[in-house]
């Protein structure tokens, strides 16, 4: 796990996308979605086991009431878009965009993620505990009291990023550049924190999580 920023693939997407209009029936479990684009609408009360979405970009879309379980996302940019708690516990992620997004509350549990990008996004209170994630960023964006306990962490990339009481007990840490994150609290051990790179500044503040107190007269 290096501290250094790391390449993540973009998603690959055509140029050129069919536009879909959001059918009013549920979506039925294994749907598959590819080449389009799915802009400007409201997405309710959907579940559907397995969907498979393939080179798609979602424009502007909020889901409310959605359950997505064990669904696959290969090429796909989310952009402003809502998807406040929905439920993609057990979902694989490959080469997916967030950008402008609302996540807050988001269940992603036991999720694979690789090359993974969330950018300007706000996933407070989102639960990712149990995921395996590697080439996953998150930049310019909110973790707030998000539940990322027992994660398996390989080139993960925090920068400028909102991590305050978010849950990290028995994820490791060593490696990762914490140091331009913001934070008064964290669920952590220093069995967690052991290699983990923070600023100076951070420094005390871990002290005073763990009870220490700091004499700044010496």
């Amino acid at each position: 796990m290096s501290s250094k920023k790391i390449k993540i693939e973009a998603p690959k997407i055509p140029n050129h996308l069919e536009a879909l209009d959001v059918p009013d029936y549920e979506w039925s479990d294994e749907y598959e979605i590819s080449d389009s684009i799915i802009k400007d609408c409201n997405i309710h009360n959907q579940s559907a086991y397995k969907p498979c979405f393939d080179r798609v970009f979602f424009q502007n879309v909020v889901f409310r009431g959605t359950s997505l379980r064990k669904a696959e996302f290969t090429d796909v940019r989310f952009e402003n878009c809502d998807l406040s708690n929905i439920d993609l516990s057990e979902v694989i992620l490959h080469r997916v965009a967030f950008v402008n997004c609302k996540l807050l509350g988001m269940d992603i549990t036991g999720s694979t993620l690789r090359n993974v990008l969330f950018e300007q996004s706000y996933a407070d209170y989102a639960v990712l505990r149990f995921s395996n994630v590697k080439a996953v960023a998150f930049v310019n964006s909110s973790l707030a009291k998000a539940d990322m306990s027992n994660m398996t962490l390989s080139s993960f990339y925090l920068k400028e990023t909102n991590i305050d009481q978010a849950q990290l007990s028995q994820t490791k840490l060593g490696g990762i550049d914490i140091s331009s994150c913001e934070f008064n609290s964290l669920g952590v051990t220093l069995e967690d924190l052991r290699r983990c790179i923070i600023s100076p500044a951070q420094a005390i503040t871990m002290a005073t999580i763990f009870g220490l107190v700091v004499n700044d007269e010496v």
